[in-house]
């Protein structure tokens, strides 16, 4: 399938578009609402950047910086400054590794995880109330939809 073979969307009177029509339609709509939902978060004054080391450490469970740097795509450097502000507000632990005492590990506080939970826990709801708003149908393609999501972000 090239860039330019046209498609019939799934529900709609529109016609026919491109792949790259909808390549650019999914990443606008798919951009406004993950822009949407980090607005449904916990009270804090967290960069995004910040935000999203601490939800990797969330998810993650303890890392390196040189580990965690890799998660997040950014340099060590860059990533030692994100650290420094979550540790001096109480989110971020560091602590020596049992394995070899030259290695810092980074952890989560219970002040970390607990800010972590509530966001998720807002952001859950947020868009779980709009969800029981969609037709039977459209919860199915909804459904079948994240699946194929997933499958793009793992290629």
């Amino acid at each position: 399938m090239t860039l330019q073979t046209p498609l019939q969307p799934h529900g709609t009177a529109t016609g026919r578009r491109s792949v790259a029509e909808l390549s650019h339609d999914f990443r606008m709509a798919n951009g406004r609402l993950a822009r949407r939902l980090r607005q449904e978060k916990a009270e804090n004054e967290l960069t995004g950047g910040q935000f999203s080391a601490l939800g990797t450490l969330f998810v993650e469970g303890p890392l390196t910086l040189g580990e965690l740097s890799e998660q997040e795509c950014v340099t060590p450097p860059s990533m030692n400054r994100t650290v420094n502000a979550l540790v001096e507000a109480g989110l971020v632990n560091r602590d020596g590794s049992v394995d070899d005492g030259r290695k810092v590990v980074l952890t989560a506080t219970e002040a970390g995880l607990a800010l972590m939970r509530e966001t998720r826990k807002r952001r859950d709801a947020w868009l779980a109330q709009r969800i029981t708003k969609l037709s039977p149908e459209q919860r199915r393609v909804l459904a079948d939809a994240t699946v194929i999501m997933k499958e793009l972000a793992e290629r």
